[in-house]
């Protein structure tokens, strides 16, 4: 028989049952949201940092395929610079894909960095928008303006007297100072930090390889946090699977070790760092470099990044190489995936 007491206790559990579901929904590591055209995507991320995943973003002409996605970043009008080595099966070698905010192709260019594109840096200098190219084949960087027009080539930096040679030079990534000086990250060479001035003058080199204070095992990723007092220099010591700081003139500050795998590169935004992970995941770290989330956590690269595209899970990386924010706080991450992958985390919370 049907009670008020026992009616009570039936909506108590209902309510209990409906409320945990929900606690539980809110604690995922990825959601689902949906667009207009009913296809289900992944939202990573919790609380004021959630994503919509939107893998594959903007629409590459099909004389292009990519290869490995290396680099990306914004200019001031929001149009988006890939950087990737090409695929097989190009018809056009062109390693720099422009698209627009709304990710429609713009342009492309950049043979010349066909198999040994890289490092991709957008720097703002005197009203002019600038690209630093690291080419770790070719043993060169170049600045280029947008389109391509070349401004500035450096090959290896004879004058440290590091080098036997051209060879031995391998840069990966640029970053550049609010004082103009710039540095070169050999990373796949020999882990050495070059410092030039805003003449492109060679200042100093510091790093080189090993463990210790100051020394680094794969320099692979740079640039200038001025989230601090002070402007310092970020490092991502990739092999020794650690952020390294130092002072503008190469003098070791300290570590960060704590949730990373293989940090490959860096971009801020207000007091967040974002950090692409080539071990499957992408991180934000807060101003006193606090974990906030590991985005796409997706296990590791070994098993998936020569696959075909029906081979990736939706909501999860492979091997992030590069991120960046873009002026509305979206992050663009690219992969290092022989098809390539660029994806689009859209800011939702």
């Amino acid at each position: 028989m049907k009670t008020a007491l026992s009616d009570a206790r039936r909506t108590r559990r209902s309510f209990l049952k409906t409320s945990a579901a929900a606690l539980a929904l809110a604690a995922a590591p990825a959601l689902w949201a949906e667009d207009k055209s009913g296809a289900r995507r992944p939202v990573l991320g919790a609380g004021a940092h959630q994503y919509e995943a939107i893998h594959d973003w903007g629409q590459l002409p099909a004389s292009i395929k990519y290869g490995n996605t290396h680099g990306v970043a914004e200019d001031s009008q929001g149009r988006i610079y890939i950087k990737h080595t090409v695929g097989a099966g190009s018809e056009k070698a062109d390693a720099i894909v422009v698209f627009d905010a709304e990710g429609k192709f713009v342009r492309s260019w950049g043979a010349e960095f066909k198999g040994g594109a890289h490092g991709l840096h957008l720097n703002r200098e005197g009203g002019e928008e600038f690209l630093y190219l690291a080419d770790p084949a070719r043993h060169v960087m170049k600045k280029t303006t947008l389109e391509g027009q070349e401004v500035l080539t450096l090959e290896y930096p004879e004058e440290s007297g590091l080098y036997g040679g051209k060879d031995e030079y391998h840069p990966t990534n640029v970053a550049t100072a609010p004082n103009g000086d710039f540095y070169v990250s050999d990373g796949y060479g020999k882990s050495w930090i070059h410092q030039y001035n805003a003449k492109a003058q060679y200042l100093r080199s510091f790093g080189g390889p090993g463990k210790e204070r100051g020394q680094t095992l794969c320099s692979h990723g740079l640039m200038v946090d001025t989230r601090g007092a002070e402007p310092v220099l970020v490092v991502a010591d990739r092999s020794n699977r650690r952020l390294q700081y130092f002072t503008l003139d190469g003098r070791h500050l300290r570590f960060v070790t704590q949730e990373l795998r293989a940090p490959c590169h860096f971009h801020q935004r207000a007091d967040v760092l974002l950090i692409p992970d080539l071990e499957a995941r992408v991180t934000l770290f807060d101003a006193r470099n606090q974990l906030i989330a590991h985005l796409g956590d997706g296990g590791h690269y070994k098993e998936l990044r020569d696959q075909p595209r029906d081979a990736f899970t939706p909501g999860k990386f492979i091997a992030p190489h590069s991120a960046i924010f873009d002026h509305a706080g979206n992050i663009f991450v690219v992969e290092w995936v022989e098809v390539g992958r660029v994806t689009l985390l859209r800011k939702v919370a």
